[in-house]
């Protein structure tokens, strides 16, 4: 979008955007931060009532436009800052001293937030629902742990490219009994026992274990055993499944599975289409290796 800044501030001066409830600004390369300080010079008190905002990717925004946007949006409950990497802890200072009611925040790719950024997170904000720290590498599992231990009312949670946390962080996944969104695509320590400590998410629908190069049949038959509800399955990159781990799943959850990929998973002979649909009826989108 071009000038999205100059039509932004434009637009918030007309009398029909006096009650906005979203912003979505994703990709607007031109937004900075003084967009954000021209508004709060104006007074603007139409964001007031803004609840969801969306400056994916505006590279051009730092902890200083955060804290100023910010202050324009007391009852925001979604931010979304994807991708703007020259963020830090600061940044998540400001939003939990100016957005008391949070409960979607997605901090993608924002690669220089660490674990004090986490424990603020994890300090106020007890009712967040859905969390993405996709490739958040400084965070360690202090951070982590923090969020999982008082944030247990969380519902998705995405750890996208993540290697670097042990499998006692996964095992405290095990807490969060409202999870219905995981994806732990790359992370390369959870362990069978992690699976089995995660498969107490009842209420799975969507789990993401693409590259999680440790698990066997083991950890996925407890998944199987644990998670009935699931819809989406990726066992993408798992040499250590076989067949096994099929019959579990098509036992348990045969009656919600939609989506189930084991691509590269060399250990599962049962890889035509027919025979996954024998097994899982309601299949729909399905990858197997060739």
């Amino acid at each position: 979008m071009n000038k999205a800044g100059d039509r932004l501030i434009s637009a918030i001066s007309l009398p029909r955007y006096c009650h906005l409830k979203i912003i979505n600004l994703e990709f607007a390369q031109d937004i900075d931060d003084r967009h954000f300080v021209r508004l709060k010079e104006m007074g603007c008190t139409s964001l007031q009532e803004l609840e969801l905002l969306n400056i994916n990717a505006c590279q051009k925004v730092s902890d200083k436009g955060i804290e100023t946007i910010t202050s324009l949006c007391p009852n925001l409950r979604a931010l979304s800052i994807y991708w703007i990497v020259g963020l830090t802890d600061l940044t998540i200072r400001h939003i939990v001293q100016n957005c008391k009611h949070i409960v979607d925040l997605n901090l993608s790719g924002c690669k220089n937030i660490s674990d004090k950024g986490m424990q603020l997170v994890a300090d106020n904000y007890e009712g967040l629902k859905k969390l993405n720290i996709t490739r958040c590498i400084k965070l360690t599992d202090d951070g982590l742990q923090e969020v999982l231990q008082k944030c247990s009312s969380l519902e998705s949670l995405n750890l996208y490219a993540l290697s670097s946390f042990s499998d006692k962080v996964y095992k405290k996944i095990g807490s969060l009994t409202n999870l219905t969104f995981l994806d732990l695509c790359g992370a390369q320590n959870v362990t069978d026992d992690g699976l089995s400590c995660i498969s107490r998410c009842v209420c799975l629908t969507y789990l993401n274990l693409s590259w999680c190069v440790r698990v066997t049949d083991v950890g996925v038959v407890a998944i199987a055993q644990g998670c009935r509800s699931l819809q989406l399955l990726s066992l993408f990159g798992i040499v250590g499944v076989t067949d096994v781990c099929l019959e579990a799943l098509s036992k348990h959850c045969s009656r919600s599975l939609t989506t189930l990929d084991v691509n590269g998973c060399i250990g599962i002979k049962k890889r035509r289409r027919d025979d996954l649909i024998q097994l899982f009826p309601l299949l729909r989108c399905f990858k197997v290796h060739s």
